[in-house]
């Protein structure tokens, strides 16, 4: 059986998406998983398809309302298994991060929900128990961009994606620390030559290059993710 994705979102027709391409679209067309849209508006009772309403205690704008998102989540968990996450994206959720996709892909697939609006009634999140997960500290104008990412970070996990020519071990933050730098031919471009080292056949000395290289990078570029790879392997 494939991994699933249920997204229930205003907007299906934003997907596949870029999820329709390269690894991840290759992926879905072999079946090594698969997306499941379900449109909110299908659970509105009225003929104008309303799904929200103004926020209480006033304010702008407008919230999904909780009848119609409890029903639309209901609808999908019908189909999904016990263990699948259930996810609402939301900017005040925990921040996505590698050791979440590798949790998810680890599943058999998940339920997102993608917010618009102002949010969505918090009774929902509490009734349902929905977890609140963040692509970041920005905002976006709804939910469907970062299910469509986090989605491709989890995907390429899945058994089969990558294929065995690739391999996820050495790439940023699966060890905790940034990837080190590439190179390939020409040998010389612009005056500049490749890094000696990885011309000399020597893997143990590669090995050395790239994971000291890689832990530079992060040193200088993310101090947050440096401190805690020293807290774990350094001595």
């Amino acid at each position: 059986m494939s991994w699933v994705a249920q997204i229930l979102t205003l907007y299906p027709q934003m997907f596949p998406g870029p999820l329709g391409h390269s690894l991840a679209g290759k992926a879905l067309d072999d079946g090594l998983w698969a997306i499941e849209t379900l449109d909110i508006r299908d659970f509105a009772s009225d003929k104008h398809r309303s799904v929200d309403d103004t926020p209480a205690g006033g304010g702008p704008g407008m919230v999904l309302r909780p009848d119609i998102l409890g029903a639309a989540i209901d609808a999908a968990r019908l189909h999904a298994e016990p263990d699948w996450p259930l996810v609402f994206l939301s900017p005040r959720g925990r921040p996505f991060d590698q050791a979440m996709a590798r949790e998810w892909a680890g599943c058999g697939g998940i339920t997102m929900l993608c917010g618009r609006f102002e949010g969505v009634d918090q009774r929902v999140i509490d009734q349902r128990k929905l977890t609140e997960i963040s692509l970041g500290d920005f905002i976006l104008s709804g939910g469907e961009p970062a299910a469509i990412a986090m989605l491709d970070a989890v995907v390429r996990l899945l058994p089969g994606v990558m294929g065995k020519h690739q391999s996820a071990e050495d790439e940023s933050f699966e060890r905790g620390l940034l990837e080190y730098p590439h190179y390939t031919r020409p040998q010389i471009w612009e005056g500049h030559e490749i890094p000696a080292v990885l011309n000399s056949g020597h893997h143990g000395k590669i090995a050395e290059w790239r994971l000291k290289k890689a832990e530079d990078v992060t040193r200088l570029c993310r101090p947050d993710l440096w401190s805690t790879y020293e807290r774990r392997h350094k001595t």
